[in-house]
């Protein structure tokens, strides 16, 4: 080392540095008695649309609420397609609530993406997937894609109805990442959605369902 490197590292070494500052407490609290209607209200303030719902009665409602809608229509009169995941628990309740009835055409998500790619960008007028949890402070839903449900069904299709349990929302996404125990463990793919997808020019004009889903459907369960 150089005289002069030394002698500037010396001078640096001598300088008495002060304390680091204490940094203010970032971490947020939400009472577990506050935390729905939190979530509720986020999501809302972000265009999402928040339903509430039985385990057993939620079929019915989806159908009353997509009959509501008039992009649900196709051109030429026939049933809207709505994309599902066989296999899950909540798909395999819709198939068998859906059954009996004519106005949506239930489509399993069940074949290649190749398979099923002019489906997702223009067939499917909406798709229906799980959750894991929620985040009340944001208004968050916490989505892990599997094989049985890619995260294609929560990116393509106009709309999105994500289902969540009611005692699955927490307040922060640190006390979801511990309660998931996700160090032990991270997701291939996590999906943070906390409304439609939208996108704003120079000017800060926003619109929705650019490059993704136009509107969010959110059903919270309560047993």
């Amino acid at each position: 080392m150089s005289d002069a490197r030394a002698s500037i590292f010396a001078r640096l070494r001598a300088v008495d540095r002060p304390a680091p500052p204490v940094l203010p407490d970032w971490s947020v609290t939400v009472p577990p008695e506050e935390r729905l209607d939190r979530f509720c209200e986020r999501l809302e303030a972000s265009h999402a649309e928040v339903l509430t719902s039985t385990t057993d009665q939620w079929p019915a409602l989806l159908a009353e609420r997509l009959r509501a809608r008039a992009n649900m229509r196709t051109a030429d009169g026939g049933a809207a397609s709505v994309l599902y995941a066989p296999g899950t628990p909540h798909g395999d309740r819709l198939a068998e609530a859906w059954a009996e009835q004519s106005e949506f055409k239930l489509v399993p998500y069940d074949q290649p993406v190749e398979t099923l790619k002019e489906m997702l960008v223009h067939g499917a007028e909406a798709a229906v997937t799980g959750t894991v949890a929620g985040i009340a402070d944001t208004g968050t839903l916490v989505l892990w894609p599997t094989i049985a449900e890619p995260r294609l069904m929560s990116l393509l299709p106009p709309v999105h109805v994500a289902l969540i349990e009611a005692d699955m929302i927490y307040g922060t996404l640190t006390e979801v990442m511990m309660a998931g125990n996700w160090a032990a463990g991270m997701p291939t793919n996590a999906l943070l959605i906390s409304g439609p997808s939208k996108t704003a020019d120079i000017e800060q004009t926003l619109a929705y369902g650019v490059h993704g889903p136009k509107e969010l459907m959110v059903i919270v369960l309560n047993p």
